[in-house]
């Protein structure tokens, strides 16, 4: 079975400018994505997909492959994680190379360990599954929600009104930081979530969404805790 981690960084972050080799406790963003992949000793490949040449830099002095560059249709605004993955798929088949499975890896993911992708994978080459996507439990029960209509609060859904919170369907969101998924079957779907998901539950504490300042310090407080965790498991 043949394996390529693929790691999707472009240059144009535009919320927090050069978000994706910024400093992040000492060494840029991206290094985490890269050293994960590589410290999981899992794949044939660890490369990174981006059309900046600082990036692709960087990229390489963490050990990350850069046989080509983006083209223009996946570095505008518009593109999707899909077409990223497409695109170097595509390319690499062009070069006579072909894979099996696949691993996207957000470049702004530092929470993704190399233990962690090496359980993942032993638990997705074990299974049936298209593909298998980190998860995380909303925090409060979506059958709770609250929306205003005239200016007023009313439940979403009101026929739940009076259940248990401990009989609600416990209801999941992406984690946003990888997604592993069987080549052929996504090449066929031309999408990641579809078919058949094999899904992989983290930690509130594993996981912070990067858009602003106040996210990145998050984040990085999270990580210093996550790491004080896995230094006293030892």
């Amino acid at each position: 079975m043949k394996k390529i981690a693929i790691i999707t960084a472009r240059g144009g972050s535009k919320r927090i400018p050069r978000k994706n080799i910024r400093d992040f406790l000492g060494k840029p963003i991206l290094a985490y994505s890269i050293q994960a992949a590589l410290e999981s000793g899992v794949f044939d490949r660890v490369m990174v997909s981006t059309d900046d040449e600082e990036i692709a830099s960087v990229a390489r002095q963490y050990g990350a492959e850069i046989p080509f560059y983006r083209g223009e249709k996946t570095s505008g605004d518009y593109a999707t994680t899909s077409d990223v993955l497409l695109e170097v798929l595509e390319e690499y088949e062009k070069r006579g190379e072909t894979f099996d499975i696949g691993c996207c890896i957000y470049p702004t993911a530092p929470f993704v360990t190399g233990e962690k992708l090496l359980d993942v994978m032993g638990r997705f080459e074990g299974s049936d599954a298209d593909a298998l996507i980190p998860v995380i439990g909303f925090s409060y029960p979506p059958q709770r929600a609250l929306v205003i209509e005239k200016e007023r609060l009313v439940f979403e859904y009101p026929q739940y009104l009076d259940t248990r919170s401990q009989d609600l369907t416990p209801h999941y969101h992406d984690a946003g930081q990888f997604y592993l998924f069987r080549v052929p079957a996504f090449q066929r779907n031309r999408r990641l979530m579809v078919g058949n998901i094999l899904p992989y539950i983290v930690s509130e504490l594993e996981v912070q969404d990067i858009d602003n300042e106040t996210d990145w310090e998050i984040a990085e407080l999270k990580y210093q805790f996550m790491r004080r965790q896995a230094e006293s498991r030892k």
